[in-house]
Order: C-alpha cells, then structure tokens, then sequence
C-alpha cells in the first residue's frame, strides 16, 4: 500500500492510496479457493472445478465485494499510519479500479484538533439549594383537586348551562333510521367540553331533569364514517338529571381516590414531586454554568464539516419552529410561509454552533481520556422510554435503534454527556446557594431569554384566513397534547459523525450548550 499525502492544511488532509494490482489479485484468488471448495459445475467432480476457470467465469463479479473490504481495511491502516483521528467519516472516492490494475481511491477528512483539557479541578460552580416550603405543597394539591371536578345533583328546576353536566339517554338517526353509535343511556356530557358534535351541547343549554328535546345537528364532512359525513342527525334526547360542579375538598378521600392511603401520603408525594422539579432546574443552572466556563477556557479550531453539519441543524431547527407557530395560528399553512432566516441571525448562531462544536469535542475527549462508557443497561432504559411514547409499537422502536447505528448513537449521546458532566462535576468546585422557589425560577428565567436559542423566529404571513377547528362527532377523542420542547444540536463523540435520525418523532432530548 502506498499512501501519498495530497492536502494538509489547517484540520483537513487529502491522501491518494493506491494498492498495488497483485495485491487484489491475490484477494480474488483466495475468494476462488475457497468458493472452488462447494462450486458445482457440469462436467467436473463437486470441489473440482479448475481454479482458473472460476475465476474467467467469476473473477470480474467478486471485484466489487473486493473493492469494498479493501477499501475498508485499508484506509482503516493508512489512518493509523499516519497517527489521524477523524472527526467525521472520511470521503472516500475511487479513482481508478478494474480487473488486473492497481486500486487508486483518494480520502478526504477533517481530523480531530489537537488541545488540553482545562484543569477541572479549578473550575468554580455555583448550584442552587432549594426548601420545599409547605405553601408549595398546598398550591400543589389545591391545583391537583380543582382537575377532580366532582359533579352534583340540582334542583329539578334547576337550567343546565354552560360548565354544569347533564345526566342524558339518546338516540340518533338519519332520514328516521337510527345508525350504529348513536345511542347511549345514562351518559353524562359536561355542556361546553366539545366533545360532541358541532352544536350539539349548545342546544341542551337550558334544559331542566325530566326535559325531552330533539337536538338537530349535521355531520362534519370530514367525519370518519362515510356514511354519516355531512348528513343532517336527529338525535331524541331525554334529560335524567342536570348536575352542577362542585369542588373537592383536600382531605383524605381526595387522597384515596387518587391511590393513597391519607392526605399525609398525598402530601409527601408531592413533595417527593416537587424536590424533583427543583433538582432537575438546579441541575439545568449547574449544568450551563459548567458549560459557560469549559467554554471560556477553551479556544481551538474546529473541523468545518461539523461546524457547516452544526449549523445547518440550527437553521432547520429555527424554520421548523417558525412553521409550529404558523399551524397554531392556521392549520392551513404551509413550511414555504416561513421566512428564511436573516443575515443577522445566521451570525448570531453562527458563533453558538462554533460554541457547540468545540464543547462536544472537548466533553468527548474528557469522556475518551477518562475511559467514560455508556453501558447496555442504561441504553435499553433509553430505548424502553422512547418506546413508552408510541403505546402498541414497542416492539418496532426496538428494533428501529437495533437496526439503524445513527439512531442508536443518538440515544447513546446524550446518556454519554450526561455521564461526563457527572465526572467533571464531582471535580469542579461546587458551592451550594440557597435561594427561594421563586428566586431560582427568576434565575433560569433570565438564562432562558439570555441564550440566543429562545428567541422566536419570525414570521412571514399572519395566517388571514384561520381555518376552523374540525371536530369529530357524537363522541370526539379528546386531542393530545404534544410537550414541545427546543432541543438544540448536540454533537455526537468526535470519532462519529452527528447522528441525525429518530424514529417517527424527534427521540433524544438534547443538551442546551
């Protein structure tokens, strides 16, 4: 093998490795023997075929499988030979490769800068200490019992309105047939919840126990049963009671319906919830404060395939945001409605991509350097949590990170950061801060609007015409609510290249840098 450096500036390197003709000669002749072994061909004993025959017949089709093991192992040795870690998967073209000639391909990459890690010990933290005051828990459990509605009885002169439940037997038809669904006996429907068609609840404003009311309403067009879109129902409705909310007491039956033994379970389970929320936003302040200063102690160059990788995620980050926002407002609009970014923008965030590169650079080879390892264990519990988010489709997300290495090297980079940070934090100087609740929500607050990451992106068209809700009928799915969460780029380990694939949804959460 022969390597010839073709480029050596700055991080990137060019080299042109030619392997010499009887080298690949040599890989097709072994390729020959050993498939003489099992070969089968007319006129000759099982294993018997002349070598030379096989490879007329055959020598041309093994090249390909030849060329890419080759290839493989050998610009795996020239990397090695020449001491090169790269940050990214090197470009490989071939140059030149036919049957009795020598293999010439060239590699490109951009290897990984070469920098100390700062002294860790001398870095100086600050973590916020938070008491969870009885207040917190009170507020906590007051909100946790207004969401347990009860509803009682009224008076038989009692008019049903908006926010009171009827206690209601129904049947629908169409054209006077009655049709599959449209009964029910028995079935409370809280008035203004829209969980009925269009109309529907609004008619039964008024009505008293002992009302019977023909409520008339049609089918939205886009309504799943075909045969009921867009038709005209009438449905005979008899009103059994009108009920009117009340409010649950905190005491010990709130507490049993919600599986506990008392209020004095109910109420250290929630301060078990509440020291969690404060850990977590600790944790989030520590952890950006570790970052500010790994940041400012170091400065090195960067590879500009993962800085150009970095950035373009950011953009696509930002546009997609922007389109969120636009389908909040109009459900019609389009991802060409948002405005491309501005100039000054793309600056902006062209210095927080450079900050996200050189940090996951440098975490990774403090994890390298430190022999760091994400184990099986805490990957599978990974695995099992993203699972937990497509209910009926565990199985397939299983095997979707089994099968695809970028999507399981994104899983692994976060559980991998996470452990690193751990290290230098056990390290660093930590001082504790006690503040208040509200002092520490005020703290990160500040961080949130501070980092350029939050800031909206803007928007070209205000939707001028909002398309209305569509709502299902006779009883509509109640809508799920998605947690969005702005996740910007991490970089994977130096050594890979970023994964960018998840499974149906966007799957890793990723660190704030």
């Amino acid at each position: 093998m022969k390597i010839t450096e073709k480029e050596n500036s700055g991080l990137k390197r060019v080299y042109e490795v030619t392997i010499p003709a009887a080298d690949i000669d040599a890989k097709v002749d072994a390729e020959i023997l050993e498939a003489q072994k099992s070969v089968r061909m007319p006129g000759f004993r099982p294993g018997k075929a002349p070598a030379s025959l096989l490879k007329k017949l055959h020598g041309k089709n093994l090249l390909g499988k030849i060329l890419e093991e080759t290839v493989n192992e050998t610009s795996a040795k020239a990397l090695e030979e020449k001491g090169d870690r790269p940050a990214v998967q090197p470009k490989i073209e071939v140059v030149s490769f036919d049957e009795g000639e020598d293999l010439v391909y060239t590699m490109e990459l951009e290897v990984v800068p070469d920098f100390d890690i700062p002294d860790l010990a001398k870095l100086k933290l600050e973590k916020l200490v938070v008491k969870v005051e009885k207040k917190q828990i009170d507020e906590a459990i007051k909100n946790i019992a207004s969401g347990q509605k009860d509803y009682k009885k009224a008076a038989k002169t009692y008019k049903a309105k908006d926010g009171d439940a009827v206690l209601i037997d129904y049947v629908g038809s169409v054209g006077g047939e009655e049709f599959e669904g449209g009964a029910a006996e028995g079935h409370q429907l809280v008035l203004g919840s829209n969980t009925f068609i269009p109309g529907y609840e609004e008619q039964l404003v008024g009505v008293k126990a002992g009302d019977k009311k023909d409520v008339v309403v049609t089918f939205p067009e886009s309504y799943h049963a075909e045969n009921l879109a867009g038709k005209e129902a009438t449905f005979k409705v008899v009103v059994n009671e009108v009920q009117k909310p009340a409010d649950v007491k905190v005491d010990d039956e709130l507490a049993k319906r919600l599986g506990l033994a008392d209020l004095a379970g109910l109420e250290e389970a929630v301060k078990g919830q509440i020291e969690n929320e404060h850990s977590e936003l600790s944790r989030t302040h520590l952890k950006r404060g570790l970052l500010d200063a790994l940041s400012e102690a170091v400065d090195f160059e960067v590879p500009e395939n993962m800085l150009e990788a970095e950035n373009a995620q950011i953009m696509q980050q930002i546009k997609m945001d922007g389109y969120r926002q636009l389908m909040a407002e109009n459900p019609e609009a389009k991802p060409e409605d948002v405005e491309e970014p501005t100039d000054e923008v793309k600056e902006e965030y062209a210095g927080i991509a450079l900050r996200r590169v050189r940090l996951g650079l440098l975490l990774s080879e403090i994890g390298s350097k430190n022999d760091i390892q994400v184990g099986q264990d805490e990957v599978t519990r990974a695995i099992s949590a993203e699972a937990r988010k497509y209910p009926g489709q565990e199985q397939q997300v299983f095997e979707y990170f089994q099968k695809d290495p970028n999507a399981m090297a994104q899983i692994k980079a976060p559980l991998y950061e996470e452990k690193v940070v751990d290290y230098v934090l056990e390290l660093a100087e930590v001082k504790e801060k006690k503040v208040s609740y509200d002092k520490m929500i005020e703290i990160i607050e500040a961080e949130d609007e501070a980092a350029p990451a939050k800031k909206k992106p803007a928007k070209k068209k205000a939707a001028a015409k909002k398309a209305p809700a569509k709502k299902a009928a006779a009883k509509k799915a109640p809508a799920k609510k998605t947690a969005e969460k702005k996740a910007p780029a991490k970089k994977a380990a130096a050594k890979k290249p970023a994964a960018k694939k998840a499974p149906a949804k966007k799957a890793a959460k990723k660190a704030d840098k």
